[in-house]
């Protein structure tokens, strides 16, 4: 019985000094994130975009987002919309071209989701006699910052390759579930994504909102048909020393989900995703930034470990508690990380989400959110474990939408 016991107490001390390094780290780069660099636009157009929307029975959302791309502060003869219509069973195809964009029908139940259409999507894009310097994708229901392609071709002609643009809720107070991905978002886009961009570490890519220049897209093939397809293809490039990069200064907005159930199937299909892709490229991530000596490699290796963040909050806290209060069923772990490295980290971890819908200029009322992420974290916990053992299922599943929202309304 001791034996066990003692082997509960080392596997817990190596878990509680694993939470303290991390969190550390995380905490540190996160601090990178409370300033921000002034990064102006300062080449005309010049690049041509080929603007993909992947498109799976949009039409209740359709027609804004093209409407919005037709708007854009960019010469209209430099890029062309095209529609992926995946497996529609509707008339997103219909509505797309009486809207001035190019339907492409896919029909092929046996390769589903996203991945598999922007393959497809490629292939005839590039076997089409007009070619385009960079591709740009979008979701359905999106809408876009109208000077989004006009930051993207300052960003290219300055040597980036793969670039996320900011991402926003379009529907932050739907319901408590919406407040809270949106809260989400703008922490991570602040203290994660711009925190890494002001690092020169590689930024990761947001599924919507992305500009990939053509040449890398046919040097290295698409090859990310996992339900979560940037994620793999980030992690491909990163894996080849090309670091994608962040444009915080232009916005594309989507629909979260505003019921819990439709949130953790949506969830769940990112996590399952998740674990599939750390599972196959986490080991060369990290053997190429140990023998490269490279560090973006390695907080590439750390994103990819991510699922453990939400954990590692979660167990702060409990041991924050444990400690404050004196709870004896929490207190034997609770004394196993020093006391002040439990305070500040716990104060760290809430304090940022403040500072960066502060920073990010966020109303009043969206701080509301914050006092709701610690449930929400909590909603993770099942999903996080349930998608661990069920990562080698790989059936896509649809989130539908249905917020016809228009770009004159989110910039009112």
């Amino acid at each position: 019985m001791s034996i066990f016991r003692e082997i509960i107490e080392g596997l817990f001390i190596g878990f509680s000094s694993t939470v303290g390094v991390v969190s550390t780290y995380q905490t540190l780069i996160s601090c990178a994130g409370l300033f921000r660099k002034n990064e102006q636009v300062t080449h005309e157009p010049e690049k041509t975009f080929a603007v993909l929307i992947a498109a799976h029975n949009e039409s209740a959302v359709i027609a804004p987002l093209i409407e919005n791309l037709k708007q854009m502060d960019y010469p209209r003869e430099k890029y062309d919309i095209f529609v992926i219509c995946d497996n529609c069973t509707d008339n997103t195809a219909e509505i797309s071209r009486a809207h001035g964009a190019y339907a492409c029908e896919r029909f092929d139940t046996s390769k589903r989701g996203k991945g598999f259409g922007i393959e497809w999507m490629l292939e005839n894009l590039w076997a089409r006699p007009q070619q385009y310097d960079a591709v740009v994708m979008f979701d359905a229901d999106n809408l876009v910052e109208k000077n989004f392609l006009r930051v993207m071709n300052d960003r290219l002609c300055k040597g980036a390759r793969v670039i996320q643009g900011y991402l926003d809720s379009k529907n932050p107070f739907d319901s408590w579930i919406t407040l809270s991905y949106a809260v989400t978002y703008w922490f991570t886009n602040r203290m994660w994504q711009l925190a890494r961009h002001n690092l020169g570490l590689p930024n990761t890519l947001g599924g919507t909102g992305l500009c990939i220049e053509s040449n890398l897209l046919k040097e290295m093939g698409w090859g990310a048909t996992s339900l979560t397809e940037d994620l793999e293809f980030a992690t491909r490039c990163i894996e080849r020393g090309i670091y994608p990069t962040w444009a915080h200064d232009t916005k594309v907005w989507d629909e979260k989900p505003i019921d819990l159930k439709s949130s953790m199937r949506q969830r769940l299909r990112w996590m399952q995703g998740h674990y599939d892709v750390a599972g196959r490229y986490i080991g060369s991530v990290l053997k190429n930034g140990i023998t490269k000596g490279r560090l973006g490699m390695l907080d590439a290796a750390f994103y990819l470990f991510q699922p453990m963040y939400v954990l590692i909050v979660t167990f702060m806290s409990l041991l924050f508690l444990g400690r404050f209060f004196e709870i004896d069923m929490l207190m034997p772990a609770a004394t196993i990380l020093p006391s002040w490295l439990v305070y500040t980290s716990t104060a760290i971890f809430y304090l940022l989400p403040f500072l960066a819908l502060y920073l990010e200029k966020v109303p009043l009322k969206g701080y509301l959110g914050i006092l709701l992420l610690p449930f929400f974290f909590l909603t993770w916990l099942p999903i996080m474990f349930y998608a661990f053992f069920t990562k080698k299922n790989q059936e896509w599943s649809h989130t539908s939408h249905s917020r016809a929202i228009r770009i004159e309304e989110i910039q009112q």
